[in-house]
């Protein structure tokens, strides 16, 4: 496993097993992305009497993703998170992944009253976006849209199968057909997202690192 700096380890479990936000109306789920705004901001500024229990920690070789309006008429290559064949679905024509690799990156450590946490269900092997897990982005979209929000993350997350290096690629690609969705499917402003995939950094299930439920994304407003 790669060094994940002092306090990381920490992060393992954002929510405990089965506390998704997807039950939750449009107007909660924009108070609570509001709150994670505004004690991130606290956060970086220093000001812990605000951050609602929020906390910074540092990670080595993150890669963050970003979509942007393509260059070229090119078909946009198929991407595969090993030379195994696994399912991920193009992008759109409009865009193309700009991917960043990070020596060190800023990750938040959310306090369960703010996490938003919607359960995006992945095949075993698989970054495919699958048409029944959209009805559950559209609502997403729907609050982000219209938010008073200028950066979402999106984080990508895998169960323990595989290796480090394959778990970490799989969850960005994860988060980038996500990503993708809210920019050529619901019309997110690209520069307003950004995709990171932690492989199985932060297991959600830790007595079982092999679980379902370790496959997910999050969702973290930044600014």
């Amino acid at each position: 496993m790669r060094n994940v700096l002092a306090g990381l380890a920490f992060c393992a479990a954002l929510v405990p097993a089965g506390a998704w936000s997807q039950d939750l109306s449009e107007q909660e789920l924009l108070e609570l992305f509001l709150a994670q705004r505004d004690a991130y901001k606290a956060a970086v500024e220093g000001n812990t009497s605000l951050t609602r229990g929020l906390k910074l920690v540092t990670a080595d070789d993150v890669e963050i993703a970003t979509e942007a309006e393509k260059t070229d008429t090119a078909a946009t290559e198929s991407a595969t998170a090993t030379s195994e064949s696994t399912e991920v679905a193009a992008a759109g024509p409009a865009t193309e992944t700009v991917v960043k690799k990070t020596e060190t990156a800023t990750l938040v450590k959310m306090p369960e009253d703010l996490g938003v946490n919607i359960r995006i269900e992945f095949a075993f092997d698989s970054a495919a976006l699958d048409d029944a897990q959209k009805p559950k982005l559209s609502k997403l979209c729907n609050v982000m849209k219209t938010a008073d929000i200028q950066l979402f993350r999106i984080i990508g997350h895998t169960d323990a199968s595989g290796t480090d290096d394959y778990n970490e690629r799989l969850s960005r690609l994860r988060a980038e057909e996500v990503q993708r969705f809210f920019v050529n499917d619901c019309g997110i402003e690209a520069s307003r997202l950004e995709a990171v995939g932690l492989g199985e950094r932060f297991l959600l299930e830790n007595a079982d690192p092999k679980s379902d439920e370790n496959r997910r994304v999050e969702f973290q407003a930044l600014s």
